[in-house]
């Protein structure tokens, strides 16, 4: 049983119990499981299903103890907070309807402006000449959007860094043997 105790003494070590109260825990356990085999009872018989499962028994008693935080049960295991799947999804959403609109170019402004020849209300600025009596148009199609677009894309990704950087903390911040 000296194997079963070395186990345990492994897990509490890696679930950063101090050494004092882990060598007394130890030479608890080996105590009860030398007693236990002394009066003809077994380590299955003493510690139930626990006997198989060294990990588990150690963090459950660390933590019956108070040295480490209780593990979740099954039941109450954590999940992915809907606000961070749904701040995803509208990050992902937007940064496809941006590149989507600065790809396509939309929507476009076209703006016309037409000025008759005895109209001489407005200066003109210099232009090729344009003989007396007729209309010049001038055409301007410009996507007025463009910079609102880079900026609503370029504001995507950062939300989405964001997420991933909440995401990858997220996985990390669970107690350990918890898994999803």
């Amino acid at each position: 049983m000296s194997d079963f105790v070395d186990q345990c003494r492994r897990e509490w070590r890696r679930l950063g119990v101090p050494d004092p109260l882990a060598d007394e825990m130890a030479a608890d356990l080996a105590s009860d499981l030398g007693e236990a085999e002394a009066e003809g009872v077994s380590a299955e018989e003493l510690l139930g299903s626990s006997a198989f499962d060294p990990r588990s028994f150690a963090a459950s008693w660390a933590a019956e103890r108070g040295i480490i935080p209780e593990p979740p049960s099954p039941g109450t295991r954590r999940r992915r907070p809907l606000v961070l799947v749904a701040f995803t999804a509208l990050a992902a959403l937007t940064l496809i309807v941006a590149a989507l609109l600065l790809l396509t170019g939309q929507p476009k402004v076209s703006l016309v402006r037409t000025r008759a020849a005895h109209a001489g209300v407005l200066p003109v600025p210099p232009a090729p000449f344009v003989p007396p009596g007729t209309t010049r148009q001038v055409l301007l199609h410009a996507n007025t959007s463009a910079p609102v677009e880079w900026i609503l894309l370029f504001l995507a990704v950062v939300a989405l860094g964001f997420a991933a950087w909440l995401w990858s903390n997220w996985g990390r911040s669970r107690p350990p043997g918890i898994s999803t």
